[in-house]
């Protein structure tokens, strides 16, 4: 197989594609005239709007299909590979208990006026998600659900009460921001809120390729989602700096009543399933 690649549509090689959208215009024939420029301007050309359809009054959704004559070069590709084996429920249970000896504490919700529990739901709920069991099918893991429209400071008090080791939350990612706005002012009230070191570990998730949202979350203080499944053996890292030594509270978990002198406890990240990590 050649490591030069074109898209495949009516014959090998072709680069026919096929693209949707939509524009902010009435339906009429200077709308699909916009739309094949557009689909140039994208390098389909010449492009064929094969589906052009109003959306009310002032919208289309145009759907383009076309040649483009970019190559794809595989050797050029960068794949990320599993950096840790899968662990199964059990193992992951198994792990929790030996090495962090106690539960280990999920607080999660939706946030401000957010009501979509869809995605936190299917990662917390026993039901899960395709097959997937949710964390409250976890043996050693204690979750609390707080569903939708949750206050920032309604979060905050059920997370100190819990001693939450984990904070889920999930958030709609908005076109103006609304949602860095939101994750912004729960990351300011757990630091302003849990004495230095012992803030939970934050992880907001979206509706948002897994890129933007780490790409995003440095500036938010919380952690990007990540697949929900567990990842095996744990990192390490001495902290160097400020900053590393902030970050570092997934590695050194605080004295909890249920748990280990602070010498004897072990990271953890080590002990989290994937779904709770950066």
């Amino acid at each position: 197989m050649s490591d030069i690649v074109r898209p495949y549509g009516d014959t090998s090689g072709d680069g026919m594609v096929q693209v949707s959208f939509t524009l902010p215009i009435p339906h009429d024939k200077r709308a699909e005239g916009a739309a094949a420029q557009l689909a140039a301007k994208m390098g389909i050309e010449p492009a064929l709007v094969v589906h052009a359809k109003a959306i009310g009054p002032s919208y289309t959704f145009f759907v383009v299909y076309g040649p483009v004559h970019h190559l794809v070069d595989l050797r050029e590709v960068a794949v990320v590979e599993r950096e840790f084996a899968m662990l199964s429920a059990k193992e992951v249970d198994s792990a929790i208990k030996t090495r962090l000896g106690r539960p280990l504490v999920v607080v999660g919700a939706c946030i401000g006026t957010d009501a979509h529990t869809v995605g936190i739901d299917a990662i917390l709920n026993v039901k899960g998600f395709a097959g997937e069991k949710g964390l409250e099918a976890y043996a050693q893991l204690h979750v609390v659900n707080l569903g939708a429209q949750v206050l920032v400071p309604d979060l905050v008090d059920r997370a100190l009460a819990e001693r939450a080791d984990a904070v889920l939350v999930s958030q709609v990612v908005t076109q103006r921001d609304a949602h860095l706005l939101n994750t912004r002012e729960m990351a300011a009230a757990f630091r302003e809120a849990c004495p230095a070191g012992e803030v939970p570990l934050l992880v907001v998730g979206g509706h948002a390729s897994t890129r933007a949202r780490r790409a995003r979350s440095a500036s938010t203080g919380c952690s990007g989602a990540a697949p929900r499944r567990p990842r095996w053996p744990p990192t390490s890292s001495t902290p160097s700096s400020t900053k590393e030594q902030h970050d570092d509270r997934v590695q050194r978990p605080r004295v909890h009543p249920r748990g280990r002198p602070d010498g004897d406890a072990p990271p953890l990240r080590a002990v989290l399933p994937r779904a709770l990590r950066g």
